[in-house]
């Protein structure tokens, strides 16, 4: 089955299968998460997911997620990795 959207009690469509984004990882201890201090975060692992979104109200979501990362910081291609999937479009800055 589909995400379903509670606000608008819709399915939730995919936008774009094979999403690439970025696990922030903190680079201070008093960092605070997702988007308020994003200047505290930088770059960890490279992940690949599906972007879906709710046709009424633009809410987006990311799913299918594979249990394995792409590339991770201390690889010496993981720079070029996030360039060559056009990943540096999104970063979810959470410790989770």
């Amino acid at each position: 089955m589909r995400p379903i959207c509670i606000r608008c009690k819709r399915f939730f469509h995919p936008k774009k299968n094979g999403f690439a984004f970025l696990e922030g990882m903190p680079i201070s201890t008093d960092a605070l998460p997702g988007k308020e201090e994003s200047e505290k975060w930088k770059p960890y692992k490279l992940w690949m997911g599906d972007l879906w979104d709710c046709p009424s109200c633009g809410a987006e979501i990311i799913v299918g997620v594979g249990s394995n990362r792409i590339a991770e910081h201390y690889e010496s291609n993981f720079d070029s990795q996030i360039k060559a999937w056009g990943a540096d479009q999104f970063q979810v800055n959470d410790c989770g």
